[in-house]
């Protein structure tokens, strides 16, 4: 080498990485054309780590602090180039910075239901969906692993595998647990350490470690949530025919409001009416009532609905209130047209 090109060589004396943004994983250290002088300054922040890499492989692996370059504290690198323990030059290699803070509040969930069998319900479709936290544990697992000699490597490289992950541990946890679905928005925490436990040794493969999971959403596709509101509504209501009775008895007061029209005696004749309609069916309907509650369910529901319908269906002079047939065109007390 001429003594002109060895001058005009770049050695690096200092080497340290400022994180730019959020969600970088891995940086390679611009080394192109560039020598590191032994004995120079590496610097590595809190939550980072950096490695040296020569010729695909990593080598040596340093932590948080200040470094001093040289062929005493590279061990591995100064074995795999064969140097001498007083080599002194400048060498070259390729340097990479990793962040070992935590990644937080990743998003994970379901992109479409997943079936699961339910003790309630049978086989059931669910949606679910929340947040995780992960960081790297062992960058040289990481390296090796995933990211590889990429000059940077990102959260969001890795958030489909992840999260494809995570989808998979679901079904075999909400399994295992065997909690009704209507038990399950109860015990999100649990199944979330759950989860984290099944996670972490797929995790570790990668040369991560999950630190944290959230399930913050359990919930059914809108059409088995709409079936699912009218089976809770039909058990509140309860025994069916009860509720046919409820509903006859309601139908008691519209009858009795029904005054019919016109003003004067008229309309005071047209309330009694009404208001003796409403008493017939009342009458009829509280027989049924009494019956009902001597001997619980043996008058049918339809029963009620029947002796509503033929009270409701008595006719009364809208002038004078005498009863009268449903078919009569006068009343037989006072001649008024009907």
């Amino acid at each position: 080498m001429s003594l002109i090109s060895f001058l005009s060589k770049q050695f690096i004396s200092v080497i340290e990485w400022d994180e730019p943004q959020d969600g970088i994983l891995t940086y390679r250290y611009p080394m192109q054309d560039l020598e590191i002088q032994n004995g120079g300054q590496l610097t590595v922040n809190e939550s980072q780590a950096a490695a040296f890499v020569n010729e695909g492989k990593i080598a040596d692996i340093f932590g948080p602090g200040l470094h001093t370059l040289s062929t005493r504290n590279l061990p591995i690198l100064t074995d795999l180039m064969n140097w001498s323990k007083d080599f002194q030059s400048p060498f070259k290699s390729e340097v990479y910075f990793f962040s070992m803070r935590q990644q937080i509040d990743q998003k994970w969930g379901t992109a479409t239901p997943i079936t699961v069998r339910d003790k309630d319900y049978g086989a059931i479709r669910l949606r679910c969906f929340g947040i995780y936290s992960y960081r790297i544990a062992d960058p040289k697992v990481f390296f090796n692993q995933v990211s590889g000699t990429r000059e940077c490597y990102q959260t969001a490289d890795l958030e489909g595998q992840l999260r494809d992950t995570i989808l998979a541990h679901i079904t075999e946890t909400f399994a295992a647990s065997g909690l009704p679905f209507l038990d399950l928005a109860a015990n999100q925490n649990m199944l979330a350490a759950k989860m984290v436990e099944s996670l972490k040794p797929a995790f570790a493969a990668l040369g991560l470690e999950m630190t944290q999971l959230a399930v913050e959403n359990i919930s059914l596709p809108d059409e088995l949530a709409k079936m699912l509101d009218q089976s809770i509504g039909m058990k509140m209501v309860g025994d069916l025919g009860r509720y046919t009775q409820f509903a006859a008895a309601e139908s008691l007061d519209l009858a009795a409001a029904n005054s019919g029209g016109g003003g004067g005696m008229g309309s005071g004749m047209g309330a009694g009416a009404g208001m003796g309609m409403g008493l017939g069916a009342g009458a009829a309907v509280a027989q049924v009532f009494a019956n009902s509650f001597k001997t619980p369910g043996a008058v049918p529901a339809a029963a009620v609905a029947e002796t509503v319908s033929t009270a409701a269906a008595a006719k009364f002079c809208t002038d004078c209130g005498k009863s009268i047939t449903a078919s009569a065109k006068f009343c037989s007390e006072c001649g008024k047209p009907q």
